[in-house]
């Protein structure tokens, strides 16, 4: 056991559990802008069939019903633009945290074979690699690479932690340069229908692609857009000849995602009120946050997606941590994203209206 967790860092959130105890203390309780986990409840029509869908007592499949299939199909090609999308063209996973970390691992990747994710990026990229034991290295520009020996490009647009959007133009060169290398792109794009100040585009829309899915794979999670990160519902999208071979790995390893949960994905993907309604939601605390945090002398950078803003006083991301657990307010250090996040801390739009309220009133009281 000891040889696999050797191979892992530290896990950086255990760092920040000193702060917390500090936040917690303040008189009128923390407010947790750190995590990024969902606050608002599970949309009623979401709720409903997944009660409906209780009396499951035979295994789901890991490929999911054919209604699932239908939902995501239908998703990708009514949200992201995506043409003649099929059933082998989809595979839901157990949330997309677990797909990120296993990923290598069930691609065969492994001494030799090289990752690359962005220079501030999700920890989980890089966990990934560890755990197949291959290299991994980050990049500003994915085309100035070396191309030997990589094997798989992670691409986030929006962007966690900062919110940056990839241009059209953009994702449509990395696209071309990775297949003319052969490298595989993984576009994580769980943060897609929360673009603020630019609208998000998908490595699955023709004009990025061609109108072929060879060589590309797209991302996606209900944890953010419908508040379902206790129910663990993501999916994959994009070119059959890698969905198929990580299906039957899949289909080996049991990895399946529950009957109930499974029926509401469909509930979910089939109805774009609440999405609307969530996203409103975060609109307005993303107001409040933002201009708190520059009354109070941040600077923000990117940010015109996501549910986080990333923001910077020029200092060391963990002097901003301590002065805000402080003021009880409890944040995610840039460094947890990558060394070049030392002076940036994430701010999460996840806590409620009265909490966001009360870390506004707390900045502009200090």
């Amino acid at each position: 056991m000891s040889a696999v967790s050797d191979r892992l860092p530290a896990f950086p959130w255990d760092k920040l559990e000193p702060y917390k105890k500090t936040a917690a203390a303040h008189p009128d309780g923390i407010v947790d802008l750190s995590v990024g986990t969902p606050v608002d409840p599970v949309p009623e029509l979401i709720q409903k069939a997944l009660v409906a869908a209780a009396d499951s007592p035979g295994y789901p499949t890991v490929w999911g019903t054919p209604e699932l299939r239908d939902a995501l199909t239908g998703w990708t090609e009514r949200r992201l633009g995506a043409r003649g999308m099929t059933h082998r063209h989809v595979l839901p996973v157990v949330g997309s945290k677990e797909l990120v970390a296993w990923l290598p691992t069930q691609l065969g990747l492994g001494p030799g074979d090289r990752v690359a994710h962005p220079r501030l990026a999700y920890p989980t990229y890089e966990v990934g690699a560890r755990l197949a034991r291959a290299e991994h290295e980050v990049y500003d520009d994915p085309t100035e690479l070396d191309p030997a020996g990589l094997k798989l490009l992670w691409l986030n647009s929006p962007s966690n932690p900062t919110g940056q959007v990839l241009p059209k133009d953009e994702l449509t060169r990395i696209v071309a340069w990775a297949r003319a290398h052969g490298v595989l792109v993984f576009s994580d794009e769980c943060y897609f229908e929360l673009g603020w100040e630019a609208e998000p585009v998908s490595v699955l829309h023709p004009d990025v692609n061609g109108g072929s899915y060879d060589g590309i794979v797209s991302v996606h999670s209900l944890s953010k857009r419908s508040n379902l990160a206790g129910y663990r519902a993501a999916f994959l999208a994009g070119d059959p000849a890698v969905l198929g071979p990580l299906l039957e790995i899949r289909k080996h390893g049991g990895l399946m995602t529950s009957a109930p949960t499974q029926a509401a994905v469909v509930a979910a993907l089939g109805d774009d009120t609440h999405v609307r309604e969530q996203r409103e939601r975060y609109a307005a605390r993303r107001t409040v946050l933002r201009e708190a945090l520059l009354a109070h002398g941040f600077r923000i950078e990117h940010s015109e997606a996501s549910l986080y803003l990333w923001a910077t006083r020029g200092e060391s991301c963990w002097d901003t941590v301590s002065r805000l657990a402080d003021l009880g307010i409890l944040v995610a250090p840039g460094d947890f994203y990558g060394t070049a996040g030392g002076s940036f801390v994430r701010v999460a739009l996840t806590a409620t209206d009265e909490r966001v309220r009360a870390a506004a009133e707390r900045l502009g009281a200090a």
